[in-house]
């Protein structure tokens, strides 16, 4: 099969990095295309890959298929081997809930700690909205270490990591105390080469989407 994943900025795109990072992680050989985002083309060139206006799209063969989890899902039906959902079943139920909660919530997250790779050290203020937020990405990491063990959230890597690796960069990025077994786990993240590629690329780009740079 002939693979594209079409993409934004790696400095800030979080949603391009679920995907690049679920194929990367998988072992799936795939094409990259990188638009960038936030410049006067951008539209116009995503429109060409991309029928909701939106990166990622992921193309197989001549197949598009856009939004991260019909992307996720896409892929676990085509490489079934790659086994991206745990075995079991209550397991898999728990792994596609954290995931669809990461996918459709978190706005304080979203809002006031935008992914921005190459920034280090930034500071922003923790309203009530955004520090519940943290705490139950901390509860849902814990609960899952908790749980399975091993090196990712369900033990062998899963779709879920893919969902929540851009939450360990918005939190290297803004300096979040980690308690003991999300910074394991952040750590592992961070240390996996496929996430090393993927901050190695991001400090060669020279685009600034301003309302991205925040914090001090």
């Amino acid at each position: 099969m002939a693979t594209k994943l079409v993409i934004g900025n790696k400095n800030y795109s979080s949603w391009s990095l679920r995907t690049w990072f679920l194929l990367r992680e998988a072992g799936i050989e795939f094409e990259e295309h990188r638009i960038c985002l936030d410049v006067d083309d951008t539209q116009e060139n995503i429109a060409q890959f991309s029928v909701s206006g939106r990166v990622p799209v992921l193309y197989i063969d001549d197949m598009a298929v856009w939004d991260t989890m019909a992307i996720a899902e896409t892929v676990a039906e085509r490489w079934p081997e790659k086994k991206l959902w745990p075995a079991d079943v209550n397991a898999r139920a728990h792994a596609r809930s954290i995931s669809a909660e990461m996918h459709s919530g978190f706005d304080a997250l979203r809002a006031k700690m935008p992914m921005n790779c190459r920034a280090m050290g930034r500071k922003v203020a923790l309203p009530a909205d955004l520090t519940r937020d943290i705490d139950r990405i901390f509860s849902i990491w814990t609960d899952c270490y908790k749980q399975y063990g091993g090196d990712w959230l369900f033990g062998d890597f899963s779709i879920a990591d893919s969902m929540y690796a851009p939450v360990v960069l918005r939190f290297r990025t803004y300096g979040v105390n980690l308690p003991e077994s999300a910074y394991v786990y952040a750590k592992r993240v961070l240390e996996s080469p496929a996430m090393q590629d993927w901050l190695a690329a991001a400090e060669t780009e020279i685009e600034v989407i301003e309302h991205d740079e925040v914090g001090q």
